[in-house]
């Protein structure tokens, strides 16, 4: 099938409208960029998809091209009126107006099962995979466009662990599919993207009864990078040192150790003796 490409350039000028910094508007509008998006999807004729910061529907169009249902979420009331005539030649294309992070996900009407595709606003990347990621109806796959570098992160191995990489390989594999040169965006940004994807796990590695001490303990862990284990959960839980060393000890992790060398199956152990010793979750709570 011969895909349709729309000049999204030419829509902001024709209705007057000026990307917006504030909501992080780099509209994605090169055909190779987005081929690269559609590439990574994998997608089929009966998929349903949700595309998060629909923007002018460059990919919203290629999107109704190729599945049988989009659900299109957009933050920006001023683009939906060109967002709606990219696509009214569709009658598949469902445009919510509205903040993902807020919009209850039942209100989407997305069904068992639904997959993701999006070229997402920089600047909120970790908040909107964390709300895919966290909530009950899950995608078993996620493609996102976001920058290079939070991608690497994203991926990183035993070793090199941040906080978001947990977070996000608790939940599933995530690969870098491609990478897209800054010039594919409109307006270009300063660094360059690449194509990410999150394949799910049927469940978290963690029990979902534990995420929450899991999270809590992660947490306190990364807060102060450069400190050992030993003293940053002393901190980040109110412990004395010397219990945060013994609670390291039975869970036979090196108290001298940093966050970031730890898997997410030493995690798991150290959620596993928290619950096992402590009288409460948390101190205070």
């Amino acid at each position: 099938m011969t895909r349709r490409y729309l000049n999204a350039p030419a829509l902001l000028r024709a209705y007057g409208l000026q990307p917006k910094k504030s909501l992080g508007q780099n509209f994605l509008v090169d055909p190779s960029g987005l081929d690269k998006v559609m590439q990574a999807a994998g997608l089929s004729p009966e998929d349903t998809v949700l595309e998060i910061g629909a923007g002018l529907g460059s990919l919203t169009v290629l999107l109704a091209q190729t599945v049988r249902r989009v659900i299109a979420v957009e933050i920006d009331r001023g683009l939906i009126a060109p967002l709606t005539e990219a696509v009214s030649e569709y009658d598949n294309v469902q445009i919510v107006e509205g903040d993902i992070l807020k919009i209850p996900p039942e209100e989407l009407n997305l069904g068992e099962a639904y997959l993701v595709v999006a070229n997402i606003p920089y600047y909120i990347s970790s908040a909107i995979i964390r709300r895919l990621l966290e909530t009950q109806n899950r995608p078993p796959r996620i493609v996102l466009t976001v920058q290079q570098e939070v991608a690497e992160r994203i991926c990183a191995k035993d070793g090199k662990f941040s906080l978001l990489a947990l977070s996000v390989q608790v939940f599933g594999v995530p690969r870098i599919q491609a990478r897209i040169a800054a010039g594919c965006f409109y307006p270009a940004p300063d660094v360059d993207s690449a194509v990410l994807s999150i394949t799910l796990f049927p469940q978290p590695l963690i029990a979902p009864e534990e995420l929450d001490t899991f999270f809590r303990l992660a947490r306190a862990g990364f807060s102060q990078k450069r400190k050992t284990l030993r003293n940053t959960l002393s901190a980040g839980l109110g412990l004395p040192a010397v219990q945060a060393e013994s609670l390291l000890a039975v869970a036979e992790i090196d108290p001298r150790r940093r966050a970031e060398t730890l898997s997410i199956a030493e995690w798991g152990r150290l959620t596993d003796v928290w619950k096992r010793t402590q009288p409460s979750d948390f101190p205070g709570e």
